[in-house]
């Protein structure tokens, strides 16, 4: 019954000591075999794209839930593999490294340090952005990746154990690389850019109502942002980023939103925030980050209080299941 809320827990406090692996990451080489078979299956079309994303996300959710089969009576292989699973598949610290980096070289003032920076954060053009422009594509990527990278392992996990995060950060993996709209992956890279906001649903809505309830910690308003939740959270274009950066815009009341540059691809996004927010500064970057770090805590509690609360409903339908078969397992003993 705590196998699953030990393993979050474990996994969760493990990126906050070490961050993410230096050597070795499994999902660096789960990268590595994506891009290679995309460069064998690519077609401009969904059902190739389909095909590609299922056989993926479907293997490594399927390794990583034999090994935790094949661990069973094994309470401390368990729980090494568990949380091995839970840690890689997060990146919390990671994420909340690259932004203070961010912000401190934007206090010195040096703007091609900071642009260098950027694509560690965001993958958007870096070379003609100011220094507001940088703060908010710093704040934007840390509301979005706190669903991305921390509550959507973490509940994935409370819901379908370890092989539930790999099935989590395959699918989110995979729309990092193919989901973006290209010429090259506006089709193929539709299902996986599908899949992954399905399972983000959920989180982003959990990791929006946290950082809601949490706004204080970085000296904000919970009515506030609120209000902007619900008023501009729908109006980005992605069902779920847009929620998370609502929530952060209002919370630290500064604007978000507004032209963004990729490649040779130009968004215009609606502005978010209280009557549009005020320009972020750095010292808003790190507020950012004290929101997403206290998220991340609030989601490996509620996480592992909600995996808890499940084994113990499994067990009970177990105890159940098993207490109205035995009168006719008797019945059949006595027949026979």
């Amino acid at each position: 019954m705590f196998e699953i809320p030990a393993v979050l827990v474990l996994g969760w406090l493990t990126d906050r000591a070490a961050g993410d692996p230096v050597r070795c990451h499994p999902v660096a080489g789960f990268g590595r075999l994506a891009g290679g078979l995309e460069a064998r299956v690519w077609r401009p079309c969904r059902w190739a794209g389909t095909v590609y994303a299922g056989a993926l996300v479907g293997a490594a959710g399927a390794v990583t839930a034999l090994a935790w089969r094949l661990t069973g009576g094994r309470p401390l292989g368990r729980l090494a593999l568990g949380s091995a699973v839970v840690w890689t598949a997060l990146g919390g610290r990671s994420l909340e490294r690259a932004a203070l980096d961010l912000a401190a070289t934007l206090e010195r003032g040096d703007l091609p340090a900071a642009r260098a920076l950027l694509p560690t954060l965001a993958g958007r053009d870096p070379t003609a952005l100011g220094a507001t422009e940088l703060c908010r594509a710093g704040i934007e990527s840390v509301a979005e990746n706190t669903a991305d990278a921390v509550t959507g392992p973490l509940l994935w996990g409370a819901l379908a154990g370890p092989g539930g995060v790999a099935v989590y950060r395959a699918a989110n993996t995979l729309d990092a690389m193919v989901g973006h709209r290209s010429e090259r992956y506006e089709r193929f890279g539709w299902a996986a850019a599908r899949l992954d906001d399905l399972l983000t649903w959920p989180a982003a809505r959990l990791a929006a109502g946290l950082a809601v309830l949490l706004a204080p910690v970085a000296e904000g308003d919970p009515v506030r942002a609120w209000t902007v939740l619900r008023r501009d959270g729908s109006l980005h274009p992605s069902p779920n980023a847009g929620r998370l950066e609502a929530a952060f815009a209002g919370a630290l009341g500064v604007g978000l939103g507004g032209v963004n540059v990729y490649g040779s691809r130009v968004e215009a996004r609606p502005r978010m925030g209280a009557d549009a927010g005020r320009e972020p500064v750095p010292e808003d970057l790190r507020r950012a980050v004290r929101l997403s770090r206290a998220t991340g805590w609030a989601s490996c509690a509620v996480c592992a209080a909600l995996a808890f609360a499940l084994a113990k409903v499994r067990r009970k339908s177990v105890a159940l299941s098993t207490k109205s078969s035995s009168p006719w397992r008797a019945t059949a003993g006595r027949r026979a």
